[in-house]
């Protein structure tokens, strides 16, 4: 990864991006729906059931709400875990621990609390499933933290 002058910012943006990427894959993959109904399902949270006869709009509004969650969610981890990831080669044990953090908040906190008022109704499949598609954000984003991050740090003599 070639250095840049703000490792930080990078380590957000691109963590965030590529793991509220990859999460739409996942949740489409766990749900059997579309990634546009998907989208649909995020752009939910603000407008309620309504957002799932909406069209395109809608779901490039839920495209861009999950980026911006992502972003926050990565923005939170970098913050907290700069200096650590730096120097540390521990960034899947840290990239877990958080995962299993946002699929906390995000099931217990963030949905029951959104327009759509979900509470989680997992089966054990289920419960697996959403929690090994945190635990893949998590270490997403740790991962690309960790390659930012460490090509700022310097070098140790």
């Amino acid at each position: 990864m070639p250095r840049t002058r703000h490792p930080v910012v990078s380590a957000i943006l691109w963590g965030g991006l590529i793991a509220g990427t990859v999460d739409i894959g996942a949740a489409a993959l766990i749900t059997g729906l579309g990634p546009l109904m998907v989208l649909k399902l995020i752009a939910g949270g603000l407008f309620g059931k309504a957002a799932m006869a909406g069209g395109l709009s809608v779901a490039v509004l839920g495209l861009l709400l999950q980026w911006a969650m992502s972003v926050v969610i990565a923005a939170i981890f970098v913050l907290a875990m700069r200096r650590r990831l730096a120097r540390l080669a521990s960034w899947p044990l840290w990239g877990a621990a958080y995962g299993v953090a946002v699929f906390v908040v995000m099931n217990y906190v963030v949905l029951p609390l959104s327009a759509l008022h979900a509470s989680p109704h997992f089966g054990v499949a289920g419960f697996i499933a959403n929690l090994v598609a945190m635990l893949l954000f998590g270490w997403i984003v740790a991962f690309v933290a960790r390659i930012f991050l460490a090509s700022s740090a310097p070098v140790q003599t």
